[in-house]
C-alpha cells in the first residue's frame, strides 16, 4: 500500500486529491497539509511513500518543505518520502530550485487523474518522471539563471567520453532503452554507466543528474535533440531505481 500525504493550500483541491488517491486500489491517503510547515510535520509523523507538493503556499513554501524532508537536518529516517510536485508552472517560477531541494518528479495539475496516479506509482518506485511540458520550461528556465549558479566543467572530471555520452542523454529525456538503442550497446550497459554516474555525483535519482548535465555545460538549453523513439504523456525519466 502506497501512502501519500497531500499538500496544497487550496482546500478544495486538497480535498478532491485526497478522495482520488483513496479511491484508488493500493493508495490511501496519510494526511492532508494546507502549507509547507504543515507538510514537513506531518511527513515526520506519517511517513508517507509519497508526498504531493504544490510550489506556492503560504508561510513555508513547497520548495522550502521539500529540501526539509528530502535532507532533514537531523539524522535522515530510512526510507525518505519522494516528493512529487504539481504545479501550473506558468506561475512557478521557482520550480527549478525544488528539482535541486531533492523533488523526484514534476507534473502539471491539469494532468488527467489517470496521469497522476500513474505519477505517484513512479516515484514511489524510486524511479523519477517529468512531463515533457515541465521539462522544456524546466531548461529554459535555467538557461536564464545568473552564470555563477552553475558548476565549473570540471566537474566532469573523472567521468568517462561513454558516461558523459549517457549523461547527455539522460539530460535529454531519454530512458535506458532509447539511450541504449542511441548508443548501439545492450540494455544493462547502460544501467550500469547510469548507476556509476549516481554515484559519482550523488545524486539521488536521474532528475539530480539533469542538473548535473546543464549546470556544468555540457548540455546546453536550446540546441534540439533529435526525438526519442516515441512522444510519452508524461515522460519517465527512469526504468528502475538503480538508474
Amino acid at each position: 500500500m502506497i501512502r501519500v500525504l497531500v499538500a496544497d493550500d487550496q482546500a478544495l483541491l486538497r480535498g478532491s486529491l485526497r478522495l482520488l488517491v483513496d479511491a484508488e486500489p493500493g493508495l490511501v491517503a496519510a494526511g492532508e497539509a494546507a502549507d509547507g510547515a504543515e507538510a514537513v510535520r506531518l511527513t515526520a509523523e506519517t511517513r508517507p511513500d509519497v508526498v504531493l507538493m504544490d510550489v506556492r503556499m503560504p508561510g513555508m513554501d513547497g520548495i522550502e518543505a521539500t529540501r526539509l524532508i528530502c535532507a532533514p537536518p537531523e539524522a535522515p529516517p530510512p526510507g525518505i518520502p519522494r516528493v512529487l510536485i504539481l504545479t501550473m508552472f506558468d506561475l512557478d517560477e521557482y520550480v527549478y530550485g525544488a528539482l535541486r531541494a531533492g523533488a523526484s518528479g514534476f507534473l502539471l495539475k491539469d494532468a488527467p487523474p489517470a496521469e497522476l496516479l500513474a505519477a505517484i506509482r513512479v516515484v514511489a518506485a524510486g524511479e523519477a518522471l517529468l512531463a515533457p511540458a515541465v521539462t522544456r520550461r524546466l531548461i529554459a528556465e535555467f538557461a536564464r539563471r545568473p552564470g555563477p549558479a552553475r558548476r565549473d566543467s570540471a566537474g566532469l572530471d573523472g567521468v568517462t567520453d561513454r558516461e558523459r555520452d549517457v549523461l547527455e542523454l539522460v539530460a535529454r529525456g531519454l530512458t535506458n532503452t532509447e539511450i541504449a538503442r542511441r548508443l548501439f550497446v545492450g540494455l544493462s550497459t547502460v544501467k550500469t554507466h547510469v548507476s556509476h554516474l549516481l554515484t559519482k555525483f550523488g545524486a539521488r535519482d536521474r532528475a539530480q543528474l539533469v542538473i548535473v548535465a546543464y549546470e556544468t555545460g555540457l548540455v546546453t538549453a536550446g540546441i534540439a535533440d533529435p526525438a526519442p523513439d516515441g512522444p510519452r504523456a508524461a515522460r519517465q525519466l527512469s526504468e528502475g531505481s538503480s538508474g
